[in-house]
């Protein structure tokens, strides 16, 4: 058990590594923008095809690697009851994850196409009204996506895991709004906007260490 928990701990950090860095490709470059939306850039514009195409690549052994990762985690649930609970809002947490991911990646490779082809006046309306018009996506799929999350805090802090409860603050959400608060800190640069574009991968990198951590003390114990 230890071992299998361990090995998907670790999976769970390297789809990270391949999140975190489809992520970065998409959108590390020149952080000045001119329209309405602050991530469609000169840099974004500037991007090949290739960057794009790995960003998205990245995206399928990386769900599948969170996945290993995130329904391994129901086995340190102490009631059955509970487990259940999280195994469902995890299925239906994972569905929205590459749809996001794709969402952006077309707007961006758009962008990105038609400032190479001799539509640079067109591509900031034509991108920006494309994202309005789907932009409900983004708040279903966050929807989705943080209800198992929160559960998962939930039961920490009732004692309803093998964990102490204080790990309850270690919790992928909590680490996401704390390092939202240093990038706000950060100067407007590339690193900045590779930096938050991929938040939630390089969040869920330190709540997977936690635990590894947690699991390789017990394991010596």
């Amino acid at each position: 058990m230890k071992k299998h928990m361990k090995a998907a701990l670790l999976c769970g950090i390297l789809g990270c590594l391949c999140y975190g860095g489809g992520d970065w490709l998409m959108m590390y470059g020149n952080p000045t923008y001119h329209g309405t939306l602050s991530w469609l850039t000169e840099g974004v514009a500037a991007i090949p095809q290739g960057r794009y195409n790995l960003a998205m690549a990245l995206a399928f052994p990386g769900i599948i690697l969170y996945g290993i990762a995130l329904f391994a985690v129901q086995g340190y649930i102490t009631e059955e009851k509970h487990r259940k609970v999280y195994h469902w809002l995890n299925a239906f947490g994972l569905t929205p994850w590459i749809a996001l991911h794709l969402f952006y990646i077309m707007i961006l490779t758009l962008f990105a196409w038609m400032h190479r082809n001799g539509y640079a006046a067109e591509a900031l309306p034509v991108c920006e009204g494309l994202f309005h018009q789907l932009a409900w996506l983004v708040p279903v799929s966050e929807g989705m996506m943080l209800p198992v999350f929160l559960y998962w805090f939930w039961l920490q802090l009732l004692g309803k895991t093998v964990f102490p409860r204080w790990m309850a603050f270690t919790n992928v959400l909590v680490i996401y709004a704390a390092m939202k608060g240093v990038s706000l800190l950060m100067p407007v640069s590339a690193f900045r906007l590779g930096f938050t574009n991929g938040l939630m991968s390089e969040s869920m990198i330190l709540w997977f260490g936690f635990m590894l951590i947690w699991e390789r003390r017990r394991a010596a114990a």
